[in-house]
């Protein structure tokens, strides 16, 4: 993590979601940086929840917001699989769903900006979800988070799980070239060289924990 300078963390998104949070405080007590997350939309739906977040240092997760941030030398916290990964049943756990996902790296070549990735897959472990067709049918329909979890026992109390975040080296990314297509081709490599290296530290970090 760098002291200072313009940075994208990229995370796999859990349902409990507060691992996250733990992971900032980490990095402000080791490096003193604060981290801005980039946030859904729904958030600015629900009545006081969207202030709540600014107040926490969160911004909408657009283009536009994320490219300022960078420009002004801040840290960027991004969980590119969203809230479909988030409601992953649990025979999906320990997985992340990025393949669609490029918008976080096409902000890092626009703006130069470095990525490090972060690896939690522990953070699987604190809920029990159930698939189930309400769930698809929500995401799909109206985008909310709608699942059939429990924590200890069949209450939603989260279970006492150990959490550990396993980091990456920070990853450059390519020049951008100005044209477009050529552009296109050069984020698509860009994106499979990230995609690659979350599996391995995915896979390192499952292997630590077991």
């Amino acid at each position: 993590i760098p002291k200072t300078g313009p940075v994208i963390v990229a995370i796999n998104h859990s349902l409990a979601t507060y691992d996250s949070a733990l992971l900032f405080a980490a990095i402000y007590k080791e490096r003193g940086r604060a981290v801005r997350p980039l946030i859904d939309k729904l958030f600015f739906k629900v009545p006081y929840a969207a202030e709540f977040m600014q107040l926490l240092g969160s911004e909408l997760g657009t283009r536009e917001n994320a490219l300022k941030l960078l420009k002004g030398g801040e840290m960027l916290c991004v969980a590119p699989g969203g809230m479909r990964e988030s409601l992953r049943p649990s025979s999906e756990r320990y997985q992340f769903m990025w393949d669609k996902r490029k918008g976080f790296a096409r902000i890092s070549m626009e703006s130069g900006a470095p990525i490090i990735l972060a690896a939690c897959p522990k953070a699987d472990d604190i809920y029990e979800v159930y698939p189930n067709k309400l769930t698809a049918w929500a995401y799909k329909t109206f985008k909310v988070p709608v699942f059939l979890a429990r924590g200890i026992g069949p209450t939603p109390i989260p279970r006492p799980v150990k959490l550990v975040h396993h980091l990456s080296e920070q990853i450059k990314p390519p020049p951008a070239p100005k044209n477009k297509e050529e552009f296109e081709k050069v984020l698509e490599k860009y994106h499979k060289k990230i995609l690659l290296r979350m599996k391995r530290l995915m896979a390192d970090a499952i292997l630590v924990r077991d």
